[in-house]
């Protein structure tokens, strides 16, 4: 008995897919779609958050300024005329004022300008550190006495922000600081010329200020304190997460001791900052009695918190080197010392030196380990004379002094909150596109 044949089975088309072919295709259309939809959305937030900084902290980098022409009184400053400069410093600020109201009184009368406001009130409209500034330049051209000299004095933070749509004749309603008149003379002296913006160098190399002066705080020194913590972390977080790396991967023995070690280098990586100034409080300060608020504190509270990072990202550069590269070596009679060190680490050394530099960006802008060790107690007026001071005694740093500036309560300094962050930003973008290049530069193939 002969078998039947079987129906044949209707062929499946190699030009027309099938109905599980079309499913997967959609599938698959829709992963894509959803990946463009996360990078669109991301670049969205990206702008928005780049435009936010920019918008509200490009003010920062311009200051209001008052043109005027200062009679500088021999009789006010140097009243022996022998040039002394120890008798010169013995005038303070106070003595410097009435020069500066003498020479706005004279503008006001010089551009033909009416006003009821009395000599002080017109006054009030000039920064409070105008005087200072005025005795610096004295102090430093005492030759000048005797002269009529023209010089820039900051305006307030009200002025400033009146020309920068900050404030309104509206909202200086209940506002103590200034008054309709005393903007009635601002908008005389911008039609006369004598007051304008410009942009303001001392933004960036200046120094903070207190409270009554937001107009005149600055970066420059915070930036300074950064500087000397980076050199600290760098100059102990690189040599010891480099040294521990090396032995740990390649000759540390594989037993239950190196594991756990492994894991508490992983466990580190993931504690809150906060723990590691909590930390550095309790060791270095209280313990140890380093001075407070220190640059080098700061450092060492750094170096502990980016150790993590570097270790992980240097063993998984050296893990990346092919194992034929160490057997190659071993091969032809170098020994194992030789085989890392001439071998292993040059290939591995883009890997490192990425993750180091993005460990020291993770540092730069970390702001709680330091509010634990008081780097934002005091306001840091001066730069450092030299390398030991600027490691030992009490700085701030940049976002120390971000977070300082954003919990005043002048809208100046909230102004200045925001372009210090662009400040930072600045510095972290150069520091990762640095470790870009060296990876590009360093890189080999095999």
């Amino acid at each position: 008995m002969t078998d039947m044949p079987n129906p044949a089975k209707p062929r499946q088309s190699l030009l027309k897919p099938d109905a599980r072919t079309v499913k997967r295709n959609r599938a698959e259309a829709r992963f894509k779609a959803y990946g463009i939809a996360a990078i669109a959305v991301g670049l969205l937030m990206l702008a928005i958050l780049l435009t936010t900084i920019i918008g509200r902290g490009a003010g920062a980098f311009q200051q209001t300024f008052l043109t005027l022409n200062v009679q500088l009184l021999e009789a006010k400053l140097d009243k022996n005329g022998n040039r002394n400069l120890d008798e010169i410093k013995k005038v303070s600020t106070f003595g410097y004022a009435p020069l500066m109201a003498a020479a706005l009184e004279a503008k006001v009368a010089e551009a033909g300008i009416t006003t009821d406001l009395k000599p002080k009130e017109m006054g009030a409209i000039i920064s409070k550190d105008a005087a200072a500034q005025l005795r610096d330049f004295v102090l430093a051209n005492p030759e000048l006495i005797g002269t009529a000299v023209e010089f820039e004095f900051l305006t307030n933070s009200r002025v400033d922000g009146y020309l920068k749509g900050r404030v309104t004749r509206e909202s200086i309603a209940n506002d103590k600081s200034i008054n309709t008149e005393q903007l009635d003379l601002v908008d005389a002296l911008i039609a006369d010329g004598a007051l304008h913006k410009r942009f303001n160098v001392d933004f960036i190399t200046g120094s903070d200020a207190s409270d009554a002066r937001p107009e005149a705080a600055g970066m420059g020194v915070s930036m300074i304190g950064s500087l000397f913590m980076m050199l600290v972390v760098l100059a102990l977080a690189l040599p010891i997460g480099v040294a521990a790396s090396i032995y740990l991967e390649e000759f540390a023995p594989k037993n239950l001791l190196t594991d756990i070690i492994e894991v508490n280098i992983s466990n580190l990586a993931a504690v809150p900052s906060i723990v590691f100034g909590i930390l550095g409080l309790a060791v270095f300060i209280n313990y140890m009695h380093l001075p407070n608020s220190a640059p080098l504190v700061g450092g060492l509270v750094l170096t502990l918190m980016t150790l993590p990072t570097i270790i992980i990202s240097t063993r998984a550069s050296l893990k990346s080197v092919p194992p034929s590269i160490r057997d190659a070596a071993l091969g032809v009679g170098a020994s194992k010392m030789q085989s890392v060190f001439h071998h292993v680490l040059p290939l591995a050394a883009p890997g490192i030196l990425t993750g180091t530099i993005i460990g020291l960006a993770q540092a730069l802008g970390e702001t709680a380990p330091l509010l634990l060790i008081g780097m934002v107690g005091f306001i840091a007026s001066n730069p450092p004379d030299g390398i030991a001071s600027g490691l030992m005694d009490p700085n701030s740093a940049m976002p120390a002094q971000i977070y300082e500036w954003a919990k005043r309560a002048d809208p100046a300094f909230y102004e200045r909150a925001w372009g210090g962050i662009i400040i930072l930003l600045v510095f972290l973008i150069t520091m990762n596109a640095i470790a870009v290049m060296l990876r590009r530069r360093f890189e080999r193939r095999w």
